[in-house]
């Protein structure tokens, strides 16, 4: 099979859908504080530039649907998206949605680190959906959240769907038969704040002692 990689400028509207689930898999980030008068606005960030891998690429320019198979492997800054086929899609008002699925006896994976906390979320499922219209993202069947402080487990959610809401940085879980928990149930568990703060101070004490030497 061939090695088909694709490198999307930040300005590009197409897959915009997926590229949200980066910001979906961290916690919502409060507003900025309102400038001080007379004080210039900073400018915005630039977005970073996504990179996709696979075998294949179908792009239909009328139906505004691309649809990547085969090892599909997509990088946007400090996000990265692993599955089987990844379609993404567009509706004449331009809200986009999108569907990443794994073969058989597979799953897709999306890793978000957040290395200012030390920390990476990580999440499982035969399938993932993001709706536009709603700025929400559904891991389906199987589904597994874990966030990692120093790369040890400290809170986890499984279910049959587990959804976020970019906008009110929520979680919905559902139970079902398909359910990564015992009982086709809903199943969290979350360590102490202490004890994440902790593991971060240690993680920030080693890294300025490995800056020392």
């Amino acid at each position: 099979m061939t090695d088909l990689r694709i490198r999307i400028a930040p300005t590009t509207r197409l897959l915009g859908a997926v590229l949200l689930m980066a910001s979906a898999m961290a916690p919502a980030l409060a507003a900025d504080p309102q400038p001080a008068a007379g004080a210039s606005k900073a400018a915005p960030a630039e977005e970073p530039t996504t990179t996709i891998l696979s075998d294949t690429l179908h792009y239909d320019d009328v139906k505004k649907q691309s649809v990547f198979t085969g090892n599909v492997n997509m990088t946007r800054g400090l996000m990265t998206l692993t599955s089987d086929t990844l379609e993404m899609h567009e509706d004449a008002a331009g809200n986009q949605y999108g569907t990443a699925t794994a073969n058989k006896g597979k799953v897709v994976t999306i890793r978000q680190e957040r290395p200012e906390n030390f920390e990476l979320i990580e999440g499982k499922g035969l399938r993932a959906e993001y709706d536009g219209t709603k700025s929400t993202f559904d891991l389906i069947g199987q589904a597994v959240v874990v966030r990692y402080v120093c790369g040890k487990p400290f809170d986890t959610i499984r279910g049959d769907r587990v959804r976020y809401n970019e906008k009110s940085g929520t979680y919905e879980a559902q139970g079902g038969p398909n359910s990564s928990a015992a009982g086709g149930r809903v199943r969290s568990v979350a360590e102490p704040r202490a004890k994440a703060d902790a593991a971060i101070a240690e993680c920030r004490k080693q890294q300025a002692s490995k800056k020392g030497r």
